[in-house]
């Protein structure tokens, strides 16, 4: 594709072979209609066409790409050769033309078990499954019946989008995620009269979030400069999806690891206010500072700001949300380089896809394109990195846990101090016992004595909210479970070899670690309201 920064919004095509020619104009314009209603709804994102390029519908829809400027993805049942068989003609030069300037055009892989010897039906209904699994969106020009005789039409494509209705050869399609603009589509010898009219199939509500997550990561992708992706050894032979994966993968986490800090600085901010909230009170009431009252005040109104900027800024969702985009690219880039055709969306799991559906959207269109044709060692550039990265960032994250137990400690000792300062005026000076003397400013250390044992706590508590709401303890302990699992893992490779099954099993386990990562940090997400 020709915009490598930013998550394409896709939209697959299927359709049937026979429409009637008079038809041709009202499903010409509907299919104009929604095109240009997803290009206005998603103004910061480029919308693809995923097409098989059969007669009849696809063609249409194609053609209806071409007007605006939609770019194209061939994605063919068959060879060329091969498929040509099906054209003759106008059809067939129409279908030479438009494999020609498509921006891609590739066979599409078996989802299912092939048969013993080539079928043509079978290799239509593998390129409907392709085309309804990798699009955000599947444009059916479809009749609307079913056609119990077939297993690889129009109405089957509808059921791969919406309820994966197919048999993987790996895995089991648990389906549900898909939409479906189902534009009314008689066919040749129907004497219906609605050609063109459009309805929606599938969770509208689930789709809209997609296409706006989807178009607000884009916004922020393009304004966000990267320095060069350096997942994988730059001397290795071209590949433009795998460039364009790196090249998401270091948007992705470039905006996660600024919406962090910005996440992080709230915190603090929120932390530090409200503990001088906390301190000017105590002064306002117990040292009758009257003027304290309006630094209680101010501080309270610095509080409103923070926390209605912590909302709008939304920067704990979006970190949260472009780490798990980040990691999921940064998998599928390793697979990739590593000769592996599993995409990282056929493996996420069900909480990943229903949390984050626009980020299952985007694993499942990134990949959109040939398979690998070349496999490498990733020992190196993936295992071994992982297995240093996790070392480091687990002794990091000790540090730092070890350091927030000092200072709530250091707190705790000095309440504790204090407490026994007091306690030992109270004996002596306080009348608390009979023996005890008595001293003219007695009311007034006592005063001093309450804002000092006031403000400590007040101080441990927000430091100890704070640390705690990143949970260090939590992050050392996977860091440190990874780090034995990546060494486990390259211990297997030197053993056995590099394997699909390990590829897949690394991958799984990735993204499960990635998973229970954001489900803590979403479970203790700060609340930001006052």
């Amino acid at each position: 594709m020709t915009v490598q920064n930013s998550i394409p919004i896709v939209v697959g095509v299927t359709g049937h072979r026979n429409i009637r020619s008079g038809d041709r104009d009202a499903l010409y314009r509907a299919v104009l209609s929604e095109l240009s209603a997803l290009k206005a709804r998603c103004p910061h994102s480029e919308i693809v066409m995923l097409n098989s390029l059969a007669e009849g519908a696809d063609t249409l829809c194609a053609e209806a790409a071409n007007a605006l400027s939609v770019p194209l993805i061939a994605a063919l049942p068959m060879e060329p050769a091969e498929y040509e068989k099906d054209f003759s003609g106008e059809a067939l030069k129409t279908f030479r033309a438009l494999c020609a300037g498509a921006e891609k055009c590739f066979v599409v892989p078996a989802a299912e078990t092939p048969p013993d010897s080539f079928n043509r039906d079978f290799a239509y209904r593998q390129a409907g499954i392709y085309v309804a699994a990798h699009a955000h969106v599947l444009l059916a020009l479809w009749d609307g019946k079913e056609t119990p005789a077939s297993n690889c039409g129009t109405a089957e494509a509808v059921k791969f989008a919406l309820d994966g209705a197919y048999e993987p050869a790996d895995g089991v399609p648990l389906g549900g995620f898909g939409a479906v603009l189902h534009v009314q589509t008689p066919r040749e010898g129907s004497d219906s009269a609605d050609a063109g009219t459009v309805r929606f199939l599938g969770d509208r509500a689930a789709f809209d979030g997609v296409l706006a997550r989807t178009d607000e990561f884009n916004r922020l992708a393009v304004e966000t400069a990267v320095d060069s992706p350096a997942l994988l050894p730059t001397d290795r032979e071209p590949d433009a999806l795998l460039d364009q994966t790196e090249t998401l993968y270091a948007k992705a986490d470039a905006l996660s690891v600024r919406f962090a800090k910005q996440y992080r600085r709230i915190l603090a901010a929120l932390a530090i206010v409200s503990t001088v909230i906390t301190i000017a009170f105590l002064l306002y009431d117990e040292a009758e500072l009257h003027w304290m009252i309006l630094v209680c005040g101010l501080a309270l109104l610095a509080a409103w700001a923070i926390q209605h900027y912590g909302k709008r800024l939304a920067c704990h969702r979006r970190y949260l949300e472009y780490r798990t985009l980040a990691e999921g690219l940064r998998v599928q880039a390793f697979l990739r380089y590593a000769g592996s055709k599993t995409s990282v969306a056929d493996i996420l799991s069900w909480s990943e896809r229903t949390e984050t559906g626009w980020i299952a959207a985007a694993l499942q269109v990134v990949p959109v394109g040939a398979a690998p044709n070349r496999a490498h060692d990733i020992r190196e550039p993936w295992v071994n990195d992982q297995r240093l990265y996790h070392q480091k960032a687990g002794k990091k994250s000790e540090r730092s846990r070890s350091g927030s137990e000092r200072i709530v400690k250091t707190a705790l000792c000095l309440s504790i101090l204090l407490y026994l300062a007091v306690l030992v005026f109270e004996c002596i000076w306080g009348d608390l016992l009979p023996f005890s003397g008595r001293i003219a400013n007695a009311e007034r250390c006592r005063t001093l004595a309450k804002l000092l044992l006031g403000s400590i706590s007040a101080a441990t508590l927000f430091i100890s909210n704070y640390y705690g709401r990143l949970s260090l303890s939590r992050v050392a302990s996977d860091h440190h479970r990874m780090e034995r699992f990546y060494a486990a893992v390259l211990d297997r490779i030197d053993r056995y070899g590099q394997t699909e099954d390990l590829l897949k099993h690394l991958a799984r386990e990735e993204l499960i670690e990635n998973g229970n990562w954001c489900s803590y940090q979403r479970d203790n997400a700060a609340d930001f309201n006052l």
